[in-house]
Order: structure tokens, then C-alpha cells, then sequence
């Protein structure tokens, strides 16, 4: 909503309170009869306006949501160098048959997320033009929570098995590169979270998007 459209939603207020208190003096009117109608009439005013204001609020809640999803997708999923699915993929340059294993797991579970990740995007930019945010906010907040939540827990295992294997340089910038831009979009999430938390209720509270942990100095010795 542009700004004169959400002014002129509830100018309307002050400027009949002004109209009738002139008139009120021009005429004389009872003050016992208009003083209960300016209040009223001021009381549907702040109403009016609050409702615009949390209307405004999410629908600017549901633009960040969009944003934040596309930023998901584009720098963390497909073929992106940080994506944590692509970091893992670096792990077959390491001379350990059960790293291989995992590996192979993985690459079977990111052929599931990125189709899901591109739907769920092509979703959002379809039904945001259909002019009812309220309507799709929760379902897609909530989407992107799980989408986000189910993608740490590879992170989380990248982060255990690389710090009791060694392996590649490369790969352990390459993670902290991730991290660093991860935790970047994690906060955004949370910041998101708490601003919509304004306008309307969500069980989602923002600590529960975690973010990612650094590698130590040094990796460990390989695992039995």
C-alpha cells in the first residue's frame, strides 16, 4: 500500500473532528451533544488506523519473507559454492570410504530440497500478487522455517564430521565463507520474525533459527 493511499485511509478522522468542532462553535451546539460524537468519532479514527497499520505491517512482513526466501534459495541451494550440499560434495576429494557414504546420502536428499526450494519460491511469487498477504503469511513463514530448519541439520553434521576429520583447506574456507553469509541470513530471519511479531501472532519464536558454528583452528584425527 503507497503512502497517500494508507494517509487517506484514516485522515478522514481528524478532519470531521475539525469540520464539527467549528460548526459546534459557529452554531453553538450543546457541548454535552458534541463532545460524545468528536470522541467517537476519534475513537473509530485510532481504530481505523491501527488497523491500517498492522494491515501495512504485514504486508511488508510478507515482502521481507520473499526477499529473505529467494535469498535462501539463490545463495544457499542448487549449484551456488555455498550451498552447503555443494560443500559436502568436496568431501569425496577425502580418502574415506564412510565420508563417501554420507556424501552420497546427502546428494540423494539435495536432488528433494531444491525442487522443493524452487517450488516453494515459485509459490510465493504467484500468490503475493493475489492481494490477501494474511491469507499466505503464516503457511509460507512457516514453510520457510522448515525449509531453513531441515537444511541446519546438514549443516549441524558437516560441522561434527569436519571437526573430527581432516579435510581439504579448500573446503574448510569454503564452509567459513558459508558460515559467515549463513548467519547473515539467519539473523535477518530472526529480525524478521520479531517485527512481524508486532503486527500479529506466530509460535515461531526467532532463537529458533540457529545459526551455523565455525570450525576450530584444526580438525581432529579421523574418525574409526
Amino acid at each position: 500500500m503507497s503512502g497517500p493511499r494508507y494517509i487517506s485511509r484514516w485522515i478522514w478522522s481528524p478532519i470531521l473532528i475539525t469540520v464539527l468542532a467549528i460548526l459546534s462553535s459557529v452554531w453553538d451546539w450543546p457541548v454535552t451533544a458534541t463532545v460524545p460524537v468528536l470522541v467517537s468519532i476519534l475513537i473509530a479514527g485510532l481504530v481505523a488506523l491501527f488497523t491500517e497499520s498492522r494491515q501495512r505491517g504485514i504486508e511488508l512482513s510478507l515482502l521481507r519473507l520473499r526477499q529473505l526466501a529467494g535469498y535462501f534459495n539463490r545463495r544457499f541451494m542448487g549449484d551456488s559454492s555455498l550451498s552447503i550440499f555443494v560443500i559436502i560434495d568436496t568431501l569425496f576429494n577425502v580418502d574415506n570410504p564412510k565420508l563417501w557414504e554420507w556424501a552420497r546420502a546427502c546428494d540423494m536428499s539435495k536432488r528433494v530440497f531444491n525442487p522443493w526450494c524452487h517450488s516453494f519460491i515459485d509459490r510465493v511469487e504467484s500468490d503475493i500478487r493475489s492481494g490477501r498477504p494474511e491469507a499466505y503469511l503464516y503457511l509460507y513463514l512457516n514453510e520457510l522455517w522448515l525449509v531453513n530448519n531441515h537444511y541446519y541439520e546438514f549443516i549441524e553434521q558437516f560441522y561434527e564430521i569436519a571437526e573430527k576429520v581432516e579435510i581439504p583447506l579448500e573446503t574448510r574456507d569454503q564452509y567459513h565463507r558459508f558460515v559467515v553469509e549463513y548467519n547473515a541470513f539467519a539473523q535477518e530471519f530472526r529480525d524478521a520474525i520479531s517485527q512481524l511479531k508486532r503486527y500479529t501472532r506466530t509460535e515461531i519464536e526467532p532463537p529458533s533459527v540457529r545459526l551455523a558454528q565455525e570450525l576450530s583452528a584444526t580438525g581432529s584425527a579421523a574418525i574409526s
